[in-house]
């Protein structure tokens, strides 16, 4: 009887996920639901993350924290409330960030002599502080990093991808001179790419942003665009040039080596729990989740069949303290059945399951199960560790393949106004297309087709000479789509 109980949750539970090929939107609300990533709070916009949601990105900060520290970069914390008249130092920056900023105007129940502004970022934070402890060449190059949340008011949220309080990191660094910092700012989007594509195992184009999409503020702002299962593009991080306009905005100025005053140069790079929206909506399926072992909570979950005979339980419980040496593994005691047990660590996204029962413990096996396409291997106990660490390599190969595939199969060339208009009705994807760097071409395609310029890809391939959208000379390439 409760096998037949636990056989309709089974049935209820995969139902309850709309098909992506239905409603891609519905399919991704019900993933982080079902998935216990996140709850809503009483605030609009404003989302809990559930403990295994936050354990994917305790995981994703865990590996970039290494990555930043290995590159010399410290970690440091500000706090989140901006002054308005430090905030208005600089015009294009406030500008830029004006309709997302929450204020507070009461302390108690005083009315402040100011706004403060809830942090929608930290630059001028950043820069107050410079001034007080830069004053000699000798001080540079500082590089720093913080972990927190900021708060942008936006008008139509999602979680993970657009939400009203979110986590993000946030790189900032001072630098002597122009050079150093354009090095700067073009490492640490090495350091995004690399982690999208060797942790994630998303593959990104990295490329430059136009004036019209740069960073409210900066001087070039670089990026990562990633592809979803769908065709729509993701940004995935960026990292922002700034020359030496916040400095000379916030009057941060140094000794330089021929005793004259200067003003150094800065950068800021960051990435958000967006990077969790782009996971599911890279590998997930219909089923739920799928998730890359590097920043996988549970790497292998252990289900004992038939746990109630003899033997059994013990023996899942020896293997997960065998595995648990070198994996993140979780043991399913519950009293569950095994097919209830298969669909929740599926929806979870786990990349491995182990099932062990009576047959397999006289046989000194176990059957062993990949997440992305359920193919069973019949493993020998005596050969585990070795057996499992090739069967993640062909299961972190797939993943990888298929997003791959995908951002080959869904990018397009356009060379006129009428291809354009064509594979953006019939697809959705990238379409890369000649521009003659007009803001009025870039703005065109958005008004007539309502896709934006991702980036100039820093591969570049000429295909024509001539603009998409006005027909004059072009030399560059510009990779246009629908975006989150």
């Amino acid at each position: 009887m409760a096998d037949k109980i636990n056989n309709k949750k089974n049935k209820k539970l995969v139902t309850a996920i709309t098909s992506m090929e239905e409603d891609f939107s519905q399919w991704y609300t019900d993933i982080v639901k079902q998935a216990e990533l996140i709850d809503y709070s009483s605030v609009k916009g404003c989302m809990i993350l559930r403990p295994y949601g936050y354990a994917i990105w305790e995981n994703i900060q865990s590996q970039l924290d290494k990555l930043f520290k290995q590159t010399g970069h410290e970690n440091v914390y500000m706090p989140m409330f901006i002054p308005e008249s430090l905030l208005q130092k600089e015009k294009d920056h406030v500008e830029g960030f004006a309709p997302e900023v929450a204020w507070v105007t009461y302390g108690g129940e005083e009315k402040l002599s100011e706004r403060l502004c809830v942090r929608p970022t930290s630059e001028t934070l950043f820069c107050e502080h410079f001034r007080h402890v830069v004053e000699s060449y000798r001080d540079l190059p500082k590089l720093y990093n913080q972990w927190c949340s900021v708060v942008r008011w936006e008008k139509t949220t999602r979680p993970f991808l657009r939400s009203t309080e979110f986590l993000w990191q946030e790189g900032h660094t001072i630098h002597e001179t122009e050079k150093e910092a354009l090095d700067e700012t073009k490492k640490m989007l090495e350091i995004y790419a690399d982690f999208y594509e060797k942790y994630l195992l998303i593959p990104v184009i990295k490329g430059q942003k136009t004036d019209k999409e740069k960073f409210a503020g900066a001087k070039a702002t670089f990026t990562v665009e990633a592809m979803m299962h769908d065709g729509k593009a993701l940004q995935g991080g960026t990292s922002h040039y700034f020359g030496d306009g916040f400095s000379r905005a916030f009057d941060v100025k140094f000794t330089d080596r021929n005793n004259k005053l200067a003003y150094p140069y800065q950068t800021s790079w960051g990435v958000s729990t967006r990077i969790i929206g782009a996971i599911i909506m890279t590998h997930g399926d219909n089923e739920g989740l799928v998730l890359p072992p590097s920043i996988a909570p549970i790497q292998l979950v252990i289900v004992p069949v038939a746990q109630h005979k003899e033997g059994v339980l013990d023996k899942a419980r020896e293997l997960k303290f065998r595995l648990s040496q070198k994996y993140r593994v979780k043991l399913d005691e519950s009293d569950s059945s095994a097919g209830w047990k298969f669909a929740e660590y599926e929806m979870k996204g786990v990349p491995l399951r182990l099932e062990i029962g009576p047959k397999d413990i006289l046989n000194n096996q176990c059957v062993i199960v990949r997440r992305d396409n359920r193919q069973k291997y019949f493993v020998n106990l005596d050969e585990l560790e070795k057996q499992i660490n090739q069967i993640l390599e062909e299961y972190s190969k797939a993943i990888w393949q298929k997003a791959l595939d995908n951002l080959k199969n869904k990018t397009f060339v356009a060379k006129d106004l009428k291809q354009i208009e064509k594979l953006n009705s019939e697809n959705t994807g990238f379409i890369k297309a000649m521009w003659c760097g007009e803001e009025k071409c870039e703005q065109e395609l958005k008004d007539k087709f309502g896709i934006t310029s991702r980036c100039e890809p820093f591969d570049q391939e000429i295909f024509t000479d001539k603009c998409v959208c006005c027909g004059k000379p072009a030399n560059r390439v510009l990779i246009f789509g629908k975006a989150y």
